[in-house]
């Protein structure tokens, strides 16, 4: 028999304490325009806000929140990444973002909604999934 498990009162670790932890960092600069990149899989959701030179501010994920597995990819956890994203955001001043989409998965449309619903102006929503222009290559023609 192996040493049996004791669970304290305060030792799970949950998404609103990797919440709280992300908030206690020191601010740096203040922005207030920037852009938001929103790259939704089926197996995770990563969200970036930049300023409008393009540099990275910060960044998070649904992995980066506690989330694991299939719970990555759905739109619950992009809904709970983007309203942590915009707390810190208005922290540091950030108030019109544009917004820029890329991928398919069931997250773009709920971390869209969270972002607008937390008080930020978005001024543009575009589409960026990559699109092939001339379709995949065609199979070799059978020979019988």
């Amino acid at each position: 028999m192996g040493k049996k498990r004791i669970i304290k009162k305060g030792d799970t670790a949950s998404p609103e304490s990797a919440a709280t932890l992300a908030l206690k960092k020191k601010i740096k600069r203040k922005v207030a325009r920037g852009f938001v990149y929103i790259n939704s899989t089926y197996n995770n959701t990563i969200i970036t806000f930049t300023d409008e030179t393009g540099g990275v501010i910060f960044s998070g994920s649904a992995g980066s929140m506690g989330f694991s597995g299939a719970k990555k990819g759905t739109p619950y956890a992009a809904s709970k990444v983007a309203g942590l994203l915009t707390e810190r955001a208005q922290a540091i001043g950030l108030q019109d973002v544009s917004v820029f989409v890329r991928g398919i998965g069931a997250g773009r449309e709920s971390a869209i909604r969270s972002l607008a619903s937390s008080g930020l102006v978005i001024h543009m929503i575009k589409d960026i999934t990559p699109i092939p222009f001339n379709g995949p290559k065609l199979p070799k023609v059978r020979r019988v």
